[in-house]
């Protein structure tokens, strides 16, 4: 068995209102930074798994994502795959 660290960011699909990003945003205008536009609020998670290999891994990503991580419905989500020592 190999050790692979996946690194997965999820966000709001584009089409989907990001409230907290507008939050945000509105926020770093008040401090003064008015240069600033499109913020997009998401999430970053890290695991370590087990398997055979780095298809395997990246399989079982897919689906810890489609099932439990995200919400295909709004969100989206990119990962690497990263072989641990």
């Amino acid at each position: 068995m190999t050790t692979w660290k996946a690194k997965i960011e999820v966000t709001f699909k584009k089409s989907v209102l990001d409230p907290q990003g507008v939050a945000v945003e509105k926020a770093l205008g008040v401090l003064g930074y008015n240069n600033v536009e499109n913020v997009r609020v998401g999430k970053y998670l890290e695991l370590v798994l087990r398997t055979g290999s780095e298809s395997e891994a990246r399989q079982q990503v897919d689906e810890m994502c489609q099932r439990l991580l995200t919400n295909p419905v709004i969100e989206e989500y990119s990962y690497r795959i990263e072989q641990q020592d």
